[in-house]
């Protein structure tokens, strides 16, 4: 229900993983929310939302929403001059989600169009509406190079593992030089690797930690097939086999260039957290939303194992010997993996002074064997996301 006395806030990102999640939270804590946002060319902003709103189950609280088609790159936001003028008046908060958040070089110019070129339309908003407050939500992997420990300060890192990261850092920077310039308050919230809701497994995105495991799912899915259809031909030549409890044997080495962990907060984490950061935020708090407990690959590994019965997987940290032949379900793998395995091998070390304090020393739990099962029984029976918003797995 509406609570009056809270402040309209204008949301940007909110068809997007953590953006439509902070949505639910806000709507359902009697929040007013101004989604900014575009439609698809298959679907418009109403049915984007629309569809979100039932899968969170809160249909009922969609009178507490105005949706503003918007373009970043537009002066006014692409807005009549009234139109801005009126949503001007009315906003006094801004969470900034909206990102892309492809790893990859070859999108260089798509990402920073995306979460850098675009900041000055939506900055110039929260000047000209003389928000209270601007809130941005970045990554906790702008604060350092790899092996480093990562403050809750403003990042002066010039050594990135990817695009995405690099984006981020400048998006922060330009961000808090525009609203010191302007006085405008502002909050930047970090979090690490995200994945779904650590009680019911519950997901709209299935890259991150899902990506590793959807793979060797494909590749069990090949080897099975092979196995069942086609009297093994492929899998005999490379010692792939069904022992007798139906475990599948898929001799894989996979090669870390050291040894190192996940960081991994489940997204009611994330949620909970923010929402205790925008509710006592002070200006100039920069916030890890980090994990103390990091999870290493070989617990993933084993995890997975019990999951999906499958054995043979072995991790060899150091640098593949070149004559050494990988077998083919080795190199589709090293394909799939190749944007995350950097990730796979992170000391980054998280400092989490500030947030620990604004959020009264809320943690994250740890990444157990229970967590991980209803995270990939969830994928699969949404067919890792390509039945999501099928009538079934709407929430009642």
């Amino acid at each position: 229900m509406l609570d009056k006395n809270k402040p309209t806030i204008a949301l940007t990102g909110a068809t997007g993983f953590l953006g439509s999640h902070l949505m639910a939270s806000l709507l359902s804590s009697g929040y007013k929310i101004k989604i900014l946002g575009r439609p698809t060319k298959e679907e418009t902003l109403q049915d984007r939302i629309s569809k979100l709103l039932r899968w969170f189950g809160i249909a009922e609280l969609s009178g507490q929403l105005e949706l503003v088609n918007i373009d970043f790159l537009k002066p006014l936001l692409g807005l009549t001059e009234g139109n801005y003028k009126k949503l001007s008046a009315i906003t006094d908060q801004i969470i900034h989600c909206a990102s892309d958040t492809s790893f990859a070089e070859r999108k260089r110019d798509t990402v920073f169009k995306s979460n850098v070129n675009s900041l000055e339309s939506i900055l110039d908003f929260a000047a000209n509406a003389k928000v209270k407050f601007f809130h941005y939500i970045s990554t906790a992997y702008v604060a350092g190079a790899n092996g480093t420990i990562c403050k809750e300060c403003i990042t002066s890192s010039t050594d990135f593992l990817n695009v995405y990261e690099e984006s981020k850092a400048q998006a922060e920077n330009i961000i808090i030089t525009f609203c010191k310039k302007n006085s405008i308050p502002y909050t930047i919230i970090r979090p690490s690797i995200v994945y779904g809701d650590s009680h019911t497994g519950r997901s709209l995105r299935f890259n991150a930690l899902y990506f590793p495991i959807q793979s060797l799912k494909y590749i069990k899915d090949i080897y099975l097939n092979d196995l069942k259809n086609h009297d093994g031909k492929k899998s005999n030549q490379h010692g792939i086999f069904l022992d007798k409890e139906d475990n599948l044997y898929l001799p894989m080495r996979i090669y870390l260039p050291k040894e190192g962990a996940l960081n991994l907060i489940p997204v009611d984490y994330f949620v909970n957290a923010t929402m205790k950061i925008i509710t006592k935020s002070t200006s100039g708090g920069i916030y890890n939303l980090t994990n103390n407990a990091h999870t290493k690959l070989e617990k993933i590994s084993t995890y997975n194992e019990k999951h999906m019965k499958i054995k043979g997987v072995e991790i060899i940290y150091g640098k593949s010997n070149d004559t050494v032949l990988r077998n083919p379900a080795e190199e589709l793998f090293d394909r799939f993996m190749e944007p995350y395995r950097l990730y796979l091998s992170d000391n980054r070390i998280f400092d989490r002074v500030n947030t620990d304090l604004i959020t009264d020393n809320l943690h994250p739990p740890e990444f157990t064997y229970e967590i991980f099962k209803n995270c990939m029984e969830y994928a699969n029976s949404v067919n890792w996301g390509e039945s999501i918003f099928a009538e079934e797995n709407m929430k009642n």
